[in-house]
């Protein structure tokens, strides 16, 4: 048998790679940050750099010692601190369903007479709403029931989604519990939730959901309930001559009914409170001041950074107490720089791309969404000659304020379909022609997509008919024969 020798060999190679600086990767990051981030970030990295600081700060601030200085005076007088201690302190800082049928400081910021913004904001936020679990905890605890019963409805609600309704069959529910209660207890249970506010709530599918918000005392409760549990998809489908020769009524009587029924809530959970409200902070606010757009940064929620100066004289002494204190501190210093230069280059990039949008979405502000161009992000890139990455990561997830409303900056880039006359219109505004034909149609005739194609073809739009069905449903128009009126 012959043996296999392995060997060990070292041998130099000669090649080159692209990296990033640190600074400039950190620049990138805090370019694409939304304003509430970067509110977050400066917060973060005042909190653990003690070079960085608010320049808000007032003199009378700085000059007067604050409790833990005093003390720390006191000991001074005593004990002289070693350059060990003084370096660990740094140490220590750097540490720390009816279907689509349905669905319609580390440092204190306080000038005299000034309050702390922070506490204003938090006292202006509105207390957390009640949840929908939280809201039938608290009405199935009033109901008297024996222990084990209110053992069942409590693991009944915690399986109850956010809409309302209770995804999980009741026998896999029941496993949870010890000793497992009988199916028949667990139904009477499930029947007490199902009585709770909001009605329907606690129900296993949208035909249950709508009959528990029916009343038995209502005339038409009896063709609701046969309405619900054998021609939903009828209804969704528009097909209300079908089921008024099924049921035997007028087209009048079961167009009344439908209606009726379309008062009912599909999702009777969605109007309680979500685990996380989402807020909108524009970063941009534009204003028409004497028939002029002006623009400018949002920048009253940023502390504005600078070097403490404490610090810079610190790097200055040439004290030998300090000696191992100072190369901490020279990384510090560097690092605040970085980030106080890089927040400084996101505000002016942000501020030059929306000057710039502002300026080639003019007539959109002017005349609203029928008047939106055309835009490409190069376009903004070339005009302000920097790269089209650039301008992608400065418009993520921001938002600017218009006397229009409040837009994400995306929403101004638009592509584009070419026209007869050699122009072109923005998809956006071909989308509003689009809803604007459906609005005005006859309802007893409405407009199939092939009818809006032809018709966006006779204005000089070459738009095939699926594209027509695309932006329908990105309006989240139904189609022409659910759209019939009868």
């Amino acid at each position: 048998m012959s043996s296999m020798r392995l060997e060990m060999v070292m041998k130099q190679r000669l090649a080159t790679e692209l990296r990033m600086a640190p600074h400039i990767i950190q620049s990138i990051e805090v370019l694409t940050l939304p304003a509430l981030e970067l509110q977050t970030f400066i917060q973060q990295q005042m909190d653990t750099n003690p070079v960085l600081e608010s320049s808000e700060i007032t003199a009378e601030e700085e000059s007067t010692p604050t409790q833990e200085e005093k003390a720390q005076e006191e000991i001074d007088k005593e004990e002289p601190p070693a350059d060990e201690q003084i370096l660990n302190d740094f140490e220590n800082m750097e540490a720390e369903g009816w279907e689509d049928y349905y669905n319609r400081d580390h440092i204190a910021k306080r000038n005299d007479g000034e309050k702390d913004k922070k506490q204003e904001a938090m006292q202006n936020t509105p207390d957390k709403p009640l949840s929908l679990q939280d809201f039938l905890f608290q009405q199935f605890g009033l109901l008297d029931l024996p222990e084990q019963q209110k053992k069942i409805g409590e693991q009944i609600i915690y399986n109850i989604d956010a809409n309302g309704y209770l995804n999980y069959p009741l026998e896999e529910i029941l496993r949870t519990l010890e000793p497992i209660p009988l199916p028949s207890e667990a139904e009477q249970v499930l029947q007490y939730i199902q009585k709770l506010e909001p009605a329907g709530v606690g129900a296993r599918n949208i035909q249950e959901c709508l009959l528990l918000q029916l009343s038995e005392t209502d005339t038409n409760y009896h063709v609701k309930k046969e309405m619900i549990e054998k021609y939903l998809t009828d209804i969704s489908n528009n097909k209300y001559p079908k089921i008024a020769k099924e049921l035997g009524r007028s087209l009048e009587e079961i167009k009344e009914i439908v209606t009726a029924l379309q008062k009912l809530d599909p999702k009777p959970g969605a109007n309680y409170a979500s685990d996380k409200p989402s807020f909108v902070m524009p970063d941009v606010v534009v204003e028409l001041i004497d028939g002029q757009y002006l623009v400018r940064l949002e920048e009253d929620y940023l502390p504005h950074l600078r070097i403490n100066p404490r610090y810079l004289q610190m790097l200055q002494e040439k004290s030998d107490k300090l000696s191992k204190a100072r190369e901490f501190l020279k990384k510090k210093l560097e690092s605040a720089n970085w980030i106080i230069e890089a927040i400084k280059q996101r505000q002016q990039t942000l501020f030059r791309v929306a000057q710039r949008l502002v300026e080639h979405q003019q007539e959109f502000l002017d005349h609203g969404l029928t008047h939106l161009k055309p835009l490409k992000m190069q376009d903004i890139a070339d005009d302000l000659q920097i790269h089209v990455s650039t301008v992608s990561r400065a418009i993520a997830d921001k938002y600017m304020q218009t006397p229009r409303g409040i837009f994400a900056l995306k929403f101004f880039f638009t592509g584009s379909i070419d026209k007869k006359d050699g122009d072109n219109e923005s998809r956006v505004t071909v989308q509003e022609r689009v809803q604007e034909m459906i609005q005005q149609e006859d309802k007893k005739k409405p407009l199939s997509d092939e009818d809006i194609a032809d018709n966006l073809k006779a204005v000089g739009l070459e738009i095939a008919r699926r594209t027509v069905t695309k932006y329908r449903k990105a309006l989240k128009i139904p189609s022409s024969r659910r759209r019939k009126q009868y």
